[in-house]
């Protein structure tokens, strides 16, 4: 059953606001309107934080505030350690510009223009217009994606997600790279609370303490925070669904083209690889080794990781015990209600560099992958069914490399909590700038849904207008899903529970339409175990 208005968002506000000056009247204090908040603060939008007060800035329908410190620059002796926090400053700081990204440890995760920096750990967030302290709004919590080597958060904009589904949208940086995922036996001696080699998600994590601990002030509701991310930072909202230092920072959970464990490293082998990298870098004596990358020019540092390119979560830590999935199968993790899903084209992305694949070439690929069982997945992706060989390659790698290991999170997700999944697949939809190969269809691959939910600054074109309903309708979805852990409203088509019905709801423009078939679709069967299929 669709839900009934009356449940909306803004009339939700209405009746917190109205509660609350029933307070205030009961108490002999002046309830404020709305034109009086305006005149105190001569239109501008400000907000205090636990940190001090913050002067941000209006865009169209919505508030930001931007470019906020979470944590303190983590420079000099703070590389290669846990987040601190921030210095409170005196007076009101503006907070009108979005910070720089994360130093990149590989290109292709923002525009050639987009500054970059070791002093990074910020956030930005953005709020309908209006907001004022106390309408507890749902918060989504936002974190990107880029393979742990790249990618920033200050390229998402949420002022149109925010304003539309009336909820307070926050998107954060952390580090990737080996500045996020280093791991070293002197630096686990050195900080044995937390181990090493999560720096990232340890950043996340503050990130989310922030969030909790001001979310009132910024008219968010500090008890209903839905953790959202894509790629790698889909897979890290699984690690933050498991990591015991997150429990009770939020209370829904999104993971977008990722599933559990990907990424994911022991602690042995990121160790080992840790060592390469700091002699890589220059940092050979034992002894010295924190002391030498520490004070390493930044430029070798990423030469190093170009030689030693290894990042992703650490298992076996304090911070993360085990792997993902094996502690969402051990129920040993932060239970709460969760969306999932995948694009329909996953792998066209990630073999965009090699558009012009030949029927010979496709079937060396084959028969180098998958050795002994190339003529099965030749079978399931015969080239007769597609217009080009790169198609055909880009379909069996996305299905089994991405998609069905979705499909294997969603299922077991399924058996212990809430679950919602969608696939995306518009045939119009632009993708990542500088991924687009002439004459090559790249619509429906990795990252094509990001532009139909927030104002994104990395696609190569805007979404079309043909696909604008389509945006509109999930931007209610992911909100009412923020909202109560129901994706549900309005008269939009009803997304089933997939925990209940096995339903998957397709996103097109056409319409949005729940299937049964989306595991046979990519031969999530075939690839659970190749060796056994005929």
């Amino acid at each position: 059953m669709v839900r009934p208005l009356v449940a909306s968002p803004p009339l939700m506000r209405l009746l917190a606001g109205f509660v609350l000056a029933l307070a205030l009247i009961a108490t002999g204090a002046t309830v404020p309107t709305s034109a009086d908040a305006a005149s105190r603060g001569h239109g501008q939008v400000r907000a205090t934080t636990t940190d001090g007060k913050l002067k941000g800035t209006r865009l169209g329908n919505a508030e930001a505030f931007l470019g906020v410190p979470y944590a303190a620059p983590p420079v000099k002796d703070l590389r290669f350690t846990a987040p601190q926090p921030v210095t409170p400053w005196r007076g009101t700081r503006a907070a009108t510009s979005k910070a720089p990204a994360c130093l990149q440890f590989q290109p292709s995760g923002v525009r050639e223009t987009q500054a970059t920096s070791e002093d990074c750990l910020y956030l930005d967030v953005y709020r309908p217009r209006g907001t004022r302290p106390g309408d507890r709004l749902p918060v989504v919590f936002w974190v990107h994606g880029g393979g742990y080597t790249q990618g920033t958060g200050v390229i998402y904009g949420g002022q149109t997600l925010a304003s539309r589904t009336d909820s307070v949208v926050v998107s954060i940086n952390y580090r990737v790279g080996a500045l996020g995922y280093l791991a070293l036996g002197q630096l686990d001696r050195e900080s044995p609370r937390t181990g090493s080699g999560n720096w990232g998600l340890l950043d996340q994590i503050a990130a989310l303490e922030w969030v909790r601990a001001n979310a009132a002030a910024l008219g968010g509701d500090p008890r209903n925070i839905t953790i959202d991310g894509q790629s790698a930072g889909g897979s890290s909202i699984c690690t933050l669904l498991t990591s015991p230092r997150s429990a009770g920072l939020f209370q829904r959970a999104i993971i977008q083209s990722a599933f559990c464990g990907l990424g994911e490293r022991p602690l042995k082998d990121a160790q080992a690889s840790g060592s390469d990298f700091a002699k890589a870098a220059g940092c050979s004596d034992d002894a010295q080794v924190l002391a030498c990358l520490r004070k390493a020019w930044v430029p070798n540092l990423v030469a190093a990781f170009g030689k030693v390119p290894a990042a992703g979560p650490v298992t076996g830590t304090p911070v993360l015990p085990r792997g993902s999935t094996a502690a969402i199968e051990a129920d040993d993790w932060n239970k709460v209600p969760v969306v999932i899903g995948a694009v329909a084209h996953e792998g066209k992305l990630f073999l965009s560099g090699n558009p012009n694949v030949t029927a010979t070439d496709y079937q060396n690929w084959l028969t180098a992958t998958y050795g002994s069982n190339a003529s099965k997945v030749a079978a399931r992706y015969p080239l007769a069914d597609y217009p080009a060989p790169f198609y055909a390659q880009a379909e069996a790698f996305g299905d089994q490399f991405l998609y069905c290991g979705v499909d294997r999170t969603a299922k077991l997700l399924a058996t212990k909590t809430k679950v919602y999944r969608y696939e995306f697949d518009d045939p119009n939809s632009p993708t990542l700038y500088g991924f687009q190969p002439p004459g090559i269809d790249m619509s429906s691959t990795h990252s094509a849904e990001l532009a139909y939910l927030f104002d994104f600054t990395l696609n190569d074109r805007p979404v079309p207008a043909s696909s604008r309903r389509l945006a509109d309708q999930m931007k209610r979805y992911w909100g009412s899903f923020a909202e109560d852990a129901n994706p549900n409203v309005g008269r939009l088509a009803r997304w089933p529970s997939y925990s209940a019905t096995g339903q998957t709801l397709v996103l097109r423009p056409t319409g949005p339409t729940p299937s049964t078939t989306v595991s046979q679709d990519h031969e999530c069967g075939f690839w659970a175990n190749p060796d056994a299929a005929s």
